[in-house]
């Protein structure tokens, strides 16, 4: 038996050894959501338990905005940055498990050395000491360097365990700008058309308060009109040319910012959006699925669990960053004193150096570096529980004010209706003669107004259904490249 053989089955030995603790997975957060209880309320919420889609802006029915979903998932920035970022840590995954490995380089070497006093030949001078006169060396060599470190005691396991862990933790945060993004599209472009039809409603407000301020004026010409009549009715005109004027403005801004978001200059959808469109209302039903579901879904809480299955897999590299570490070199080529020798194919020169190293002492620097990976690693159970409970929170809260917008709608809907009636029953009495031309206008006027009401509302509606969707983790589809671990990734 070769003589280092029990050194190098101790090696193989200790290299099966991983110090630290092992992640058991995501606490609990949320025990009745996790045992798919159900939403603590949902009132009388319009809400079935079928599982969503991932593209719910095409529950809207809006053709413009599916088209610029598209476009923004396809051309943002902002998804540009987070797929960069998770391109990083899947090379950094890549890295970690390479460093397992044994590396080889290849060099070529050119020495000159002088050496004082040195006697290379080992012949004595006549006198009988050695030649006190300098030397000179000449060295050339070629060959290749090869070095590994065994991985005694797991440190580079954990090195590659919390990479996968933190390329996950970059895969679901991609995932999570989807969700953000589709949701502030889906926004901006329903705020978008609630502004272009109240400013539509508007110009129709201020026809009608014209007509009524010159009928009201040539009442005053004739005696039957009060000044004071005239100037509340210009006051009432002038308020209302006013309020087209931030209209106006926010119609531009909404443009821009969704051409902003679509990875576009501002004004380069303005023709593909076009002018006042119908306002996008959401189904009757709303799939919401139940809370398990949810916290699998949303990919901002599966980037936070897999944060702290990363932090957990850190504390055991600083664990073994305490213990000896074991190296090995090699050295493999030919060469000599004189270039030639470099021709010389079958003069090997070869070199082997394990290499023990073990910084026992320290001063509690290991220790220090172990406490911080620790309180790390509190932070990131810390953060995970804070995503789980703002998630359901969010969820809860979106969907009671969903629930409440829904009333809301309702019975402004039912006061258009009223107001609709009203001004019909105006138009027949004008028309019969039994009511003059400014009560009819009037109830135009009013229906008008009920007409504006009734367009924020629905607005606002379909703006807490986009919180819904967003609250659920949707809007997100999966990646088409596998996880860096080679796994497959949660269904959505």
């Amino acid at each position: 038996m070769r003589r280092d053989t029990p050194f190098l089955l101790a090696a193989l030995l200790l290299a099966g050894c991983t110090v630290g603790p092992d992640y058991a997975g995501a606490p609990v957060a949320a025990p009745r959501a996790a045992s798919a209880a159900g939403f603590v309320r949902t009132g009388d919420a319009p809400v079935t338990a079928d599982p969503p889609l991932a593209r719910w802006w095409e529950t809207l029915g809006d053709p413009v905005l599916t088209r610029l979903e598209e476009r923004a998932l396809a051309g943002s920035p902002d998804i540009a940055i987070a797929r960069a970022k998770l391109d990083q840590a899947r090379a950094v995954f890549r890295q970690e498990k390479a460093n397992r490995y044994p590396s080889l380089s290849g060099s070529a070497l050119y020495a000159h050395a002088r050496l004082p006093g040195a006697n290379l030949s080992g012949e004595s001078s006549d006198d009988g000491s050695s030649d006190s006169s300098a030397a000179n060396l000449n060295v050339y060599n070629i060959g290749t360097t090869a070095s590994w470190e065994v991985d005694l005691f797991g440190g580079q396991r954990r090195a590659i365990e919390a990479a996968n862990a933190s390329a996950e933790a970059a895969r679901a945060s991609l995932a999570d700008a989807q969700v953000a993004l589709t949701a502030e599209v889906a926004q901006a472009y329903v705020d978008l058309r609630d502004r272009q039809r109240r400013l539509a409603l508007n110009a129709k407000a201020i026809a009608m308060q014209a007509e009524t301020l010159r009928l009201t004026r040539q009442r005053f010409d004739q005696g039957t009109a009060s000044r004071l009549d005239v100037e509340r009715l210009s006051q009432q005109l002038d308020s209302t040319r006013a309020d087209s004027v931030p209209l106006a403005a926010q119609i531009e801004a909404y443009l821009d910012a969704i051409a902003t978001m679509t990875g576009a200059e501002p004004g380069s959808v303005d023709q593909d959006i076009g002018g006042e469109g119908p306002l996008p209302l959401p189904p009757a039903q709303v799939a919401i699925g139940n809370p398990a579901a949810l916290l699998k879904r949303r990919p901002d809480i599966r980037a936070a669990e897999r944060t702290l299955a990363a932090e957990t897999a850190k504390i055991g590299q600083a664990k073994a960053a305490q213990f000896p570490r074991l190296s090995f070199m090699g050295i493999l080529g030919i060469g000599g004193s004189r270039f030639s020798d470099l021709s010389h194919l079958d003069d090997f020169i070869a070199l082997a150096a394990p290499q023990l190293s073990w910084s026992f002492l320290d001063f509690g620097r290991g220790g220090a570096r172990i406490r911080q990976a620790e309180g790390v690693r509190d932070e990131a159970d810390a953060r995970y529980r804070v995503a789980v409970l703002t998630a359901l929170r969010d969820a809860e809260d979106a969907l009671a004010r969903f629930r409440a917008r829904r009333v809301t709608v309702a019975t402004l809907a039912r006061a258009k209706a009223s107001a609709d009636t009203a001004a019909e029953l105006s138009q027949l009495r004008y028309a019969a003669g039994t009511s003059t031309l400014i009560d009819l206008l009037d109830a135009r006027r009013q229906q008008v107004t009920a007409a504006q009401s009734l367009s924020a509302a629905e607005a606002g509606l379909t703006g807490d259904y986009i919180t819904l969707q967003k609250a659920l983790g949707l809007g997100w589809e999966e990646d088409k490249e596998p996880p860096a671990g080679g796994g497959q990734a949660r269904a959505k």
